[in-house]
């Protein structure tokens, strides 16, 4: 008989107990933690210094960075992918494949990055208009999209070597990385934005740069490794196509993902510029949350990759258990967190009465959704780790339909910005039954080098 998945009859003394799988999960997790809080610092730290410009630039980066991140994230398959199938091969005792694996996903990431620079330059009227903003907002947000692709192809050179080191079972790297991006980034926009008054433009450029400096840390630290594995750095083609085939039910479980999060933000746009700063910062701020949660979901797709290589199915199933457990304690402490903070957050971000107003009961929602979205991203990593990708896009589509009816309701009764997040939230709810579902068979527990 199967495990239980979340095992609630231990009670919350086991949660605290020490666990047998415990320091391996904290050894991935934690160091994953800060990285992974970085990268939404790094994007609050922008809409900190914007925010001080005025509603109409925080706006516009709203809907820039919006889709900014969905050209970028439809390719965040090169991180987990990368991981599940680095971790595999490191499992089965072959370092030297995983790598190799490593840098293909690197020159793939090269390659998509080149495409997305290259095709997103010209469209960016287009895919800004999309949002149905402001005309304000929408001209700022071009300029800043326009600006910011020129660190595309860096934020994709980033996922694959964060892949690539997460699957080597080292998340203190890309911790290290992070941080010093994060810590730049925000100096280098004070000066571009505050200092030399450049506004947008200044930010985005300031954004692209650091981007590129990241990226070359990751191939600096990538290539010392390949040489002292004796791996070629050049790409292997067989292996290059092999991490683009694998990654496409990843893209679709991606695009559904972001459809939702486009959906959103383009509602939000359609209600003036105050409910789109609101959302802004509201998004900003779940997502800080989304990614800090998401921490026990890197360890996920590290360790599980690591036993299914070697062939440990009862390893895997117990280090779930315990991550999932962890992830739900961890979501009801961020929302207290978030409940506690709350009315100290709108003056952060210099806002204005309206947005004050809309921001502060958004919040209330963001911090009530804490609970479920930390089992959500746990077994989301565990599957992605386990390669269950052809799932995981199905369960990807059918909770986007189900989004889908809740945002049409949402915009044909002419809901406003607490409606929506609600929309939002019955989303979770649904990616929580099929990840739950899944997780609970024993379906995903294929072992092996290769899935």
């Amino acid at each position: 008989m199967d495990l239980p998945v979340l095992a609630p009859r231990r009670g919350l003394r086991s949660v605290f107990r020490r666990g047998p799988h415990d320091a391996e999960i904290l050894r991935l997790a934690v160091p994953a933690f800060g990285a992974l809080v970085a990268e939404p610092l790094f994007l609050l730290g922008d809409s900190a210094i914007v925010g001080r410009i005025g509603t109409v630039p925080l706006g516009s980066l709203g809907v820039a960075s919006q889709a900014l991140i969905t050209l970028v994230n439809i390719s965040i398959f090169l991180a987990y992918g990368t991981t599940a199938a680095v971790a595999r091969q490191l499992g089965a005792g072959n370092r030297r494949a995983a790598i190799q694996q490593g840098i293909d996903g690197l020159w793939l990431a090269a390659g998509i990055g080149v495409a997305v620079l290259t095709f997103g330059w010209p469209f960016a009227p287009l895919l800004v208009h999309a949002f149905g903003a402001s005309p304000a907002v929408t001209a700022g947000a071009v300029t800043y999209l326009r600006i910011s692709l020129f660190g595309a192809p860096a934020m994709l050179i980033v996922l694959a070597g964060t892949g690539v080191l997460r699957g080597l079972q080292d998340t203190r790297t890309p911790l290290a990385v992070a941080v010093c991006a994060s810590a730049v980034n925000l100096v280098v926009n004070a000066i571009f934005v505050l200092g030399l008054h450049w506004g947008l433009a200044g930010s985005a450029a300031g954004t692209a740069i650091v981007q590129n400096a990241a990226a070359l840390v990751y191939l600096t630290v990538v290539a010392r490794g390949a040489r002292r594995a004796g791996v070629a750095l050049r790409p292997d083609g067989a292996g290059v196509r092999s991490a683009a085939f694998a990654g496409a039910s990843l893209v679709v479980r991606t695009l559904a993902l972001q459809v939702v999060l486009v959906v959103t933000t383009a509602l939000a746009a359609r209600m003036g510029n105050a409910a789109i700063a609101a959302h802004q910062i509201a998004f900003r701020i779940w997502s800080l949350l989304a990614l800090a949660l998401d921490a026990i979901a890197i360890a996920g797709q590290a360790i599980t990759g690591k036993y299914l290589g070697a062939g440990d199915v009862a390893g895997a199933r117990a280090a779930t258990a315990r991550m999932t457990t962890w992830g739900a304690v961890y979501g009801v402490a961020f929302g207290l967190v978030i409940l506690a903070a709350r009315p100290f957050l709108p003056a952060l971000f210099a806002t204005a009465p309206p947005v004050t107003s809309l921001l502060l009961t958004v919040l209330l929602i963001v911090a009530a959704q804490q609970p479920v979205a930390g089992v959500v991203f746990v077994l989301d990593g565990v599957l992605i780790g386990a390669g269950d990708q052809d799932y995981l896009a199905l369960a990807g589509l059918a909770t986007l339909a189900v989004f889908g009816i809740a945002a049409a309701c949402v915009h044909a009764w002419h809901g406003g910005l607490v409606a929506l997040w609600l929309a939002y939230s019955v989303w979770l709810v649904a990616r929580f039954v099929t990840l739950t579902l899944r997780a609970a068979g024993p379906a995903w527990l294929v072992t092996g080098a290769v899935r």
